[in-house]
């Protein structure tokens, strides 16, 4: 590594994947979670420090800080799910958990769980991310603007609609505008003031350089390989600068939080970075008529594997359908898209899906968080790990997912139903996501915005409205089913239609109707069944999938 040309940059997963889209609980503010840092490391040998177990993080959240068990549950799992693990060991605990029987048998298992407490104590407090600002509902966004306000950031501010959890320079101005603070959640008591404040001469710990990770990375002289942050602080050039003593294996508070300030940078890996200079992709054709332009926009070309981006805009009145490459483990932003089927067929990391209206969107297991935001009209058909659906009006989502739907605020009118379609490849990018077929939980949605305290925001597809869908492209694989099959009360909707079918049949078999009497007939069952495509809008989705250019192995491109 060359010394010179340290580049630090705030990580974009944290944030688009680990905050929460809701305000946090009152209690996450930093003077509670300063109480905690203190109260679990005089609780070493009951489970709470280096790592802090479930039951001990149950305690404090209901007991101290008075959360329900639910949410305390829901903020510990979201940073479960942010931890690397294989896709072994995620099938392995969705096991575990479907064989139990009772509540407590969930509970016990839980209990065996623990995460890095330095890491959740950071993962608690960028929460904050969102919280809502008095000052800045009276004058505007809180955060400084950067001094260069390029047209990169325009394009940031327009495809993120304002969502920090997307926008990397909320991400980096929340890390440096809330820096010392982070840095004395670290901070071992007895390098603190009785105020919680950290002096002149407090010392930073090597594990908290090493839970400063969590949130930030960097390279050296715009090297192609990332390092996590505390490999660089430690490295033995770079001492002098960040602080670090070789005699008491600590780093100068003062000097850390001076050089960490001098080499913060912008993420080279986040939106704005991937919509300024990422590879543009060619996915949706013009459309006649109007003058919107699809904007596609991709960094895999450049990003290592979990920092890989696809960010998609305004795709009008058309299919899209991909099982790509590009895909693979990216974060996918879907933005402004209206009047559109989009097939996204393979295995991702997380997606967005905002401001879009009328469209259907199929995906490829998603490995973390799926979130709907501010849409109208859409149908959203997906394994995920889990959903979470914010000011929404009048959305379905038909859904396999091992953890407990969300519904934040602002909702109206949404349909939960069965996961309800399959794709050759699709077990197989299950299982490269860890996803299982069990736990299913998509009929048990967690309110978790006040406003929304009551079972009419949503409600579930009644079995006489369900259909299975067909996705209509061909690729190769294995899967010829719906993983996990249908509830029995929706597989016997099927049954009882298909037997009108049959029935439908025989009656037309039985008329022994002439050739001529046929020809009509099959030209006014024909009619009827253009008629209600035009009605029901099939007619656009049917013509759409023939796009001028490509023919039905398009997914494949």
């Amino acid at each position: 590594m060359d010394q010179s040309g340290v580049l630090l940059w705030v990580k974009a997963e944290p944030f688009i994947v680990g905050t929460l889209q809701i305000p946090p609980p009152s209690k996450f503010s930093l003077h509670y979670l300063r109480k905690i840092a203190t109260y679990v490391r005089t609780r070493a040998t009951e489970g709470a420090y280096p790592r802090l177990c479930w039951s001990t993080w149950r305690h404090i959240a209901c007991g101290k800080l008075q959360l329900a068990k639910d949410l305390a549950w829901l903020y510990f799992e979201v940073f479960d799910s942010l931890v690397v693990r294989t896709p072994e060991e995620r099938l392995e605990w969705s096991e575990v958990i479907s064989n139990c029987t009772s509540e407590d048998e969930v509970e016990k298992q839980r209990n065996q769980l623990s995460v890095d407490t330095l890491q959740f104590l950071l993962f608690l407090y960028i929460q904050q991310l969102n919280k809502v600002s008095l000052r800045t509902s009276l004058i505007g966004e809180e955060w400084p603007n950067p001094r260069n306000r390029s047209q990169s950031l325009d394009l940031t501010e327009k495809a993120s609609g304002h969502n920090k959890n997307w926008n990397d320079y909320s991400h980096q101005a929340f890390v440096c505008d809330h820096l010392s603070d982070l840095l004395e959640l670290l901070l071992e008591p007895e390098q603190l003031t009785a105020s919680f404040h950290s002096t002149h001469t407090s010392l930073v710990s090597r594990e908290a350089a090493v839970a400063l990770s969590f949130l930030i990375e960097g390279t050296v002289s715009r090297a192609r390989k990332i390092y996590p942050f505390h490999e660089l602080a430690l490295w033995q050039p770079l001492h002098a600068a960040s602080g670090f003593s070789k005699i008491s294996k600590t780093f100068s508070f003062y000097k850390l939080e001076a050089w960490l300030r001098a080499s913060l940078t912008g993420n080279p890996f986040g939106t704005s970075a991937c919509l300024k200079s990422g590879k543009k992709l060619a996915w949706a054709h013009p459309v006649e008529g109007t003058t919107k332009r699809a904007k596609i926009a991709c960094n895999t070309h450049v990003a290592p594997r979990m920092h890989r981006m696809v960010v998609m805009s305004q795709v009008y009145k058309q299919t899209l359908a991909k099982s790509s490459d590009t895909l693979v483990g990216a974060h996918v932003k879907i933005h402004r898209c209206n009047e559109s089927f989009i097939y996204l067929l393979s295995p991702l990391r997380s997606v967005t899906i905002e401001k879009c209206r009328n469209s259907t969107f199929v995906l490829g297991p998603v490995q973390t968080a799926l979130h709907i935001h501010s849409c109208d009209n859409v149908k959203v058909i997906a394994v995920c790990h889990r959903l979470s659906i914010s000011s929404t009006t009048s959305c379905v989502f038909h859904i396999l997912t091992p953890t407990r739907p969300l519904i934040l605020s602002g909702n109206q009118a949404i349909t939960f139903a069965p996961f309800h379609t399959h794709y050759p490849m699709l077990e197989d990018h299950m299982a490269r996501t860890g996803l299982a077929t069990v736990p299913n939980y998509w009929n048990n949605p967690m309110i978790v915005c006040r406003e929304n305290n009551h079972t009419s925001v949503f409600r579930f597809l009644p079995p006489c409205e369900f259909y299975v869908f067909i996705i209509p492209f061909e690729m190769e694989g294995d899967t010829t089913e719906i993983p996990g099959g249908l509830p029995s009360a929706y597989q016997k909707a099927l049954g009882q239609r298909e037997q009108k079918i049959h029935i439908w049949q025989k009656t037309v078999k039985e008329a022994r109707l002439t050739k001529d009497q046929r020809k009509q007939f099959q030209i006014l069952v024909e009619n009827k069944f253009y008629e209600w495509l035009i009605n029901t809008g099939h007619r656009q989705q049917l013509d759409s999938l023939v796009p001028p250019t490509a023919g039905s192995k398009q997914a494949a491109g």
